[in-house]
């Protein structure tokens, strides 16, 4: 009997040690909000990798686009413990302090659409912000022959990334549109139909000449579509920005929406587990590396940034493909 509780013992210590080496890498993605297609399509792509990866990964999705509630989602991790956080940030300088308490405890921290956070092993992109903000521009030139107005959306003043893309948007069409004058500086509401409906109404109502929007945020185009269509300028005012295609693809088919350029929110959620599983691991991003969902990098090490080229185009010829991708 003793020699059968020792052999019990040690299978039980052998078992012990095979679960701690293989024990599988925990995060939790906090994204801007939650509830939101973009955001649904982003949780999709981190349950889908890992799930192929054999590691635990959530998405935190707070209720409304406070930084307070991302601050409370990150420190809930960090009580809990896991391996990797990952942020897609609504106010970097609030994070800061917190993403610092997690690094201090040995969690690795990587964030998407946030180039300017410094407490964060890498931040990675899948378009460069001059590129996305001066593409949108382009688009709204190309379609506003004459002279006017533009009105300009973010998701909210302390967006990084979208007050970035803004920025290079503004600077292409004072250098290349300067007969198109923007309406104030910018409108942080993109990140709620509702709030940029109500918004590009008053606009419309103010600004005759009012000629098109430029909205960076998934809801902004939504939005600004639908004070469109009810003010009937179809045709006359252009609306333009990243969306997502299953949400707005009858209003690109009727014309409200002109169209614009996004990357796979999908795509990034994978991107996500994976960086976070290799970083986890010891691994480390080098130049030359092919990363699945990202490609060959070549990244910035001093900034921590990983920046690709994954733009997709929203029109009437790809829309439907995209949205039956469920993006």
């Amino acid at each position: 009997m003793k020699k059968f509780t020792g052999l019990v013992s040690a299978l039980a210590l052998t078992v012990g040690f095979a679960s701690a080496s293989f024990a599988e890498t925990s995060m939790g993605i906090v994204v801007k909000i939650g509830g939101i297609p973009w955001f649904n399509a982003m949780e999709d792509g981190i349950k889908r990798r890992a799930d192929e990866l054999g590691v635990e990964a959530e998405m935190i999705g707070p209720v409304s686009a406070d930084p307070a509630l991302q601050v409370q989602a990150i420190e809930d991790l960090i009580a809990k413990g896991v391996d990797v956080i990952g942020v897609v940030p609504n106010d970097e300088a609030a994070l800061e302090p917190v993403l610092k308490k997690a690094r201090d405890a040995g969690i690795v921290v990587i964030s998407h659409e946030g180039p300017g956070l410094e407490n964060v092993d890498w931040n990675f992109e899948l378009a460069s912000a001059d590129g996305f903000g001066e593409a949108h521009a382009q688009l709204l030139s190309d379609k506003v022959s004459e002279s006017g107005k533009y009105a300009v959306y973010v998701g909210s003043l302390t967006v990084p990334l979208h007050n970035a893309w803004a920025d290079a948007a503004i600077a292409w069409m004072e250098e290349n549109r300067p007969d198109l004058e923007i309406v104030g500086d910018r409108y942080g509401v993109a990140e709620n139909v509702d709030d940029s409906r109500s918004t590009a109404l008053d606009l419309i109502a103010a600004n005759p000449d009012l000629k098109g929007f430029l909205a960076f945020g998934s809801q902004g185009p939504i939005g600004a579509g639908r004070a469109v269509e009810e003010r009937r300028k179809t045709g006359d005012i252009h609306v333009m920005g990243p969306f997502s295609p299953g949400q707005g693809r009858k209003m690109i088919h009727s014309g409200v929406l002109t169209g614009g350029y996004m990357w796979n929110p999908a795509q990034a959620g994978e991107v996500f587990v994976t960086l976070g599983n290799m970083l986890a691991n010891g691994e480390t991003v080098e130049a030359g590396a092919d990363i699945p969902g990202l490609g060959v990098v070549q990244p910035d090490v001093e900034a921590r940034d990983i920046i690709t080229d994954n733009l997709l185009e929203i029109n009437k010829d790809t829309v439907d493909e995209l949205a039956e991708k469920g993006l």
